[in-house]
């Protein structure tokens, strides 16, 4: 292996993104292209929201990252066969790139700045409006919904939170028992779930901003709240690729990839996480499962070696979905079908700590 003359340009320090530069760094030349001061671990950013003095183990500079590589703290503009142009019109030439930018989500799900220290007061100050509000309104009962709705109702448990969403099931495709479970749970913290409806307009104020407004739903049912969020909205970030040079693109927004996670029609450009076309929902978890594949392919290839390393989606969808800390629902694919995870299990898995150690040793920060 010619470690002085083998680049990998990644772009995006995602769950993904970041696992393949680390990996990457000791045998290669990595350069990381991503805007962020920091990475954030979105997965933590609702528990943060209610709990702001927890708010700061989300973030983890990339200072700690790279021991050799390098970060470029830019947009990528435009990504061609042989490198990648900067939003600076600068140019990072590679001999392997990975598109690993994500997807974005309504805040706050995910942070809406580039800034740690502007998310952080933006989270603070969401806060103190959710604190004062005494009725929630959740657009959207899928994950997200569902979680933020056990984050709020572990720190104010009289607070009133509505659910609303036009699906006619939470967690279609899972276990029927986890499901089930679901319901237990939620009816246990009085959160109140309206399915098979949606709102006949989006509510008057900004989402997480304190006042008092009323809807209607479109089965005719008026709610009242102080305050609501948006729990739906995914979107996939790859600008980048519109000029069409590397690929074309899904009518999704995502890029089509071969069992070996390269990008149809070229051997040396990788995708993953959640820009993939992959039939299996878009997870952190699935994500970093994908960057081991990268990382043995890019080292096979950097070695002279024919790749070797595949990823196919379960056919068996998992989940761990807290219910603030001590709570939630998950499952597990296994060789008998769905394993159905206890509250007690997904508590122990995730939610207590929401992964963060494991964050707190890929960055290298003492937490």
């Amino acid at each position: 292996m010619n470690e002085k003359h083998t680049t990998v340009a990644v772009i995006g320090g995602g769950y993904g993104g970041a696992a393949v530069a680390k990996a990457l760094d000791e045998h290669l030349d990595v350069v990381l292209i991503e805007p962020k001061d920091a990475f954030v671990h979105a997965a933590g950013s609702l528990r943060a929201l209610v709990r702001p003095e927890w708010a700061e183990h989300i973030f983890f500079p990339y200072d700690g990252l790279l021991r050799r590589g390098r970060i470029v703290r830019e947009y990528a503009a435009s990504v061609d066969p042989s490198g990648v142009t900067l939003a600076s019109g600068a140019r990072v030439e590679a001999d392997h790139i990975v598109l690993a930018s994500g997807s974005g989500y309504p805040y706050p799900a995910k942070t809406d700045t580039d800034v740690t220290a502007e998310a952080l007061d933006r989270l603070r100050a969401t806060h103190d409006e959710l604190a004062g509000a005494e009725r929630v309104l959740l657009v959207g009962a899928g994950p997200v919904g569902l979680e933020l709705s056990g984050e709020i109702k572990a720190v104010w448990p009289d607070k009133q939170v509505t659910l609303v969403d036009p699906a006619d099931t939470l967690l279609p495709g899972f276990d029927p028992a986890l499901r089930a479970d679901l319901h237990r749970q939620l009816e246990e913290l009085k959160v109140e779930v309206r399915l098979s409806t949606r709102l006949t307009r989006e509510p008057p104020t900004a989402p997480g901003r304190a006042r008092a407004f009323t809807v209607t739903t479109t089965d005719g049912e008026d709610l009242t709240a102080d305050l609501w969020f948006r729990c739906y909205g995914v979107r996939t970030n790859g600008d980048y690729l519109s000029d069409g040079r590397l690929t074309t693109r899904t009518p999704e927004g995502r890029v089509r990839v071969t069992e070996r996670l390269t990008v149809a029609g070229h051997d040396h450009v990788y995708a993953l996480g959640d820009i993939t076309d992959l039939a299996e929902a878009k997870m952190a978890g699935y994500a970093m499962q994908h960057a081991e594949v990268v990382t043995q392919n890019i080292l096979a290839r950097a070695r002279g070696e024919e790749p070797t390393a595949t990823y196919r989606p379960s056919p068996v969808p998992a989940v761990l979905l807290p219910l603030g800390p001590t709570g939630g629902v998950g499952q597990f694919p296994s060789e008998d079908g769905p394993q159905v995870l206890t509250p007690q299990a997904v508590a122990e898995y995730k939610g207590a700590t929401l992964f963060t150690e494991r964050f707190a040793e890929l960055f290298g920060t003492d937490r």
